[in-house]
């Protein structure tokens, strides 16, 4: 079974409260229906740094972010390597310094061997003009990166 990392901005879009623009709920039905149609095909994992995310903001939409994400594996942060894919892909400029946490979405993602790494944040993590370097400087450091995608990637309607 292929192994698939949460990323936050997928329980944010399951939580988020109804907004008006269509791309937002376009992005919202897609994570609900992979959420509910397809999570139980693939092992979910999740980090510590997920789950730090999932608390912030409204009180009530924490409380259901971390409800959603009970009982799904921990990864572990204890592995140095960690810490220095993340700061190589800033050192790189691939991800600027304020997105650091994305970068250790991605390095926790690599080097856990995990098979796609599931996200929403297209600006620094899902970015077609910077996924082929971060994909070569992750092999070149000696990992078989992660397969970045978003829940539409996932869909049975594409």
């Amino acid at each position: 079974m292929a192994v698939v990392y949460v990323e936050t901005s997928i329980v944010g879009y399951l939580t988020a409260r109804s907004r008006n623009a269509v791309i937002f709920q376009a992005r919202q039905e897609l994570t609900r229906n992979w959420w509910h149609r397809r999570r139980t095909t693939y092992e979910l994992v999740v980090s510590q740094l997920v789950l730090d995310e999932a608390t912030r903001g409204d009180d009530e939409a924490a409380a259901e972010r971390l409800r959603l994400l009970a009982g799904i594996p921990l990864l572990r942060r204890a592995d140095p390597r960690i810490d220095a894919v993340a700061d190589e892909l800033l050192r790189a400029r691939l991800l600027p310094e304020k997105a650091r946490s994305d970068a250790m979405h991605v390095a926790i993602a690599t080097v856990h061997a995990v098979d796609y790494l599931l996200t929403w944040n297209c600006k620094h993590i899902a970015n077609a003009d910077i996924l082929p370097k971060v994909y070569r400087m992750l092999t070149d450091m000696g990992f078989l990166p992660p397969l970045i995608v978003t829940p539409e990637e996932f869909s049975e309607n594409v």
